[in-house]
């Protein structure tokens, strides 16, 4: 697998060479990630009670996408889906890959379980360009060296390879520090050197991604800053929960953490312009699905679901670009769009032709700038086993195993509040039909998902079926 994936990075790379854009033009690129944060729990969302004022910032001055979709409802496919620019089903990635909360029948288990050796990621496409890389937090897309940030396309990586851990260091003789049933909670700089860090991560992460920019600003680099904010544990400083007086429990910690998270892009964002690097600096901001309000007291209104469902409020995201040079200021950008964009327009950015056809995202640039009028995508697909969803235009259809299909037509009614099914049979029948056609291309998924947990998605659905504001 690792001869199939160095044949095509060095086909890409040679097919590029002479289209390559020289140091001076290619644009910078910082990609901000957050982990689990809310759909309404930033400023520039309409939340009065988060502190975001350096996100709101970047929305005013860049572009702010009112429908950014991500490919999944769990952070694990989501991640695949963008660093591969695909629908992760297409290459098995289709669950969680969470060890726990997986089947005994997987073909594929614990550390294993990440994005197969024969998919081109985000930093191979960028470092084909002659672009320095590095990847800068949570990993979550394999656990085995083979399977390495440092081996995927990235010159470096300071982070940690699971999908969660501690804001602050481990106590030496924390478990998590000791075992090796623990390796992917560890802080890893490079591979294999584990050393925990001081401070708070979330502002640890942005002065490592920061000195990776002072190195050598002259020439192109590509950042992918990978919070685990707001993701749980619920860990905040002190001075940060001090902000919030008139809140309690988990929603003052999530607004905390959503502080420090908002400090630490303003950190990254402060440094590009210290270094006269902001005009030609392309940055994103986006988050990897949807917020599960029963783990961290995020909030997802006006939309209905959570985390792990496919109702907007799983699926639905911030999603902030920005690119002086190139984009206008203060737009609004009200068609659909994916994090599965994200790979094909970074990659077209920085100079190289259009990527490979097994790609289902597209360059988001003329759509941005009107030089297409049209949408994005004409369909897009969410699944997981056997619930599924497909959007249309305006028109989303829900697929359950346990109850009749669902039809919305979110441009009246974004809170799916107003099933439409009964109303209209032939658009049903007709969504249904492309919904196959589409998964008939997909692989079968590599691990799966214990029964037990799919249930408790759809239990957690239903508690989220009306939206409602935070308390």
């Amino acid at each position: 697998m690792k001869s199939v994936l160095r044949r095509v990075v060095t086909t890409l790379t040679l097919s590029l060479a002479c289209c390559t854009a020289s140091y001076a033009k290619q644009p910078n690129i910082v990609f901000l990630f957050s982990d689990d944060a809310g759909y309404a729990d930033f400023g520039f969302q309409g939340s009065q009670t988060m502190k975001t004022p350096n996100l709101d910032k970047l929305a005013s001055e860049g572009v702010r996408f009112t429908q950014g979709y991500v490919s999944d409802s769990t952070c694990g496919p989501s991640r695949a889906g963008i660093m591969t620019g695909r629908y992760q089903q297409k290459f098995g990635y289709e669950e969680i890959n969470v060890p726990g909360y997986m089947s005994e029948n997987s073909a594929i288990k614990g550390a294993q379980m990440g994005i197969p050796l024969d998919q081109v990621t985000m930093g191979d496409y960028m470092k084909s360009l002659g672009y320095r890389t590095a990847f800068f937090g949570k990993w979550h897309l394999g656990g085995t060296d083979e399977l390495h940030p440092m081996h995927r396309g990235f010159d470096e990586f300071y982070g940690f390879r699971g999908g969660d851990r501690s804001y602050w260091a481990y106590e030496v003789n924390a478990p998590q520090r000791k075992s090796e049933i623990f390796t992917d909670k560890k802080l890893e700089e490079g591979i294999g050197n584990f050393k925990e860090h001081q401070g708070y991560l979330t502002d640890v992460l942005a002065d490592k991604a920061n000195k990776f920019i002072e190195k050598a600003p002259d020439k192109p680099f590509f950042i992918f800053l990978s919070f685990n904010a707001v993701h749980t544990p619920m860990e905040a400083t002190e001075q940060d929960l001090a902000q919030f007086p008139t809140l309690t429990g988990k929603r003052k910690e999530v607004a905390a953490m959503t502080l420090a998270l908002d400090r630490a892009s303003g950190a990254v964002l402060d440094k590009l312009k210290e270094l006269g690097l902001e005009d030609n600096t392309l940055v994103v901001f986006s988050n990897d699905n949807g917020g599960p309000t029963d783990k961290n007291a995020s909030s997802n209104y006006p939309l209905a679901g959570s985390k792990s469902n496919f109702l907007e409020g799983g699926i639905r995201v911030p999603f902030l670009m920005k690119w002086p040079a190139k984009l206008p200021s203060g737009k609004v950008y009200d068609k659909p769009v994916s994090t599965l964009d994200l790979l094909p327009t970074f990659f077209i950015a920085g100079g190289g032709e259009k990527p490979m056809s097994t790609l289902d995202g597209v360059n988001l640039v003329p759509y941005i700038t009107g030089r297409s009028d049209a949408l994005p995508h004409a369909s897009m697909y969410w699944k997981k086993e056997t619930r599924g969803a497909i959007r249309q235009g305006d028109w989303k259809l829900l697929r359950f195993p346990d109850r009749p299909a669902e039809l919305y037509n979110l441009a009246n009614d974004i809170g799916e509040q107003h099933n439409l099914a009964s109303q209209e049979p032939k658009r049903v029948k007709q969504m249904f039909k492309d919904f196959f056609a589409w998964e008939m291309t997909l692989e079968r998924p590599l691990w799966l998902l214990k029964r037990e947990f799919e249930e408790y998605d759809l239990n957690r659905m239903d508690k989220y079926r009306v939206p409602s504001k935070p308390e």
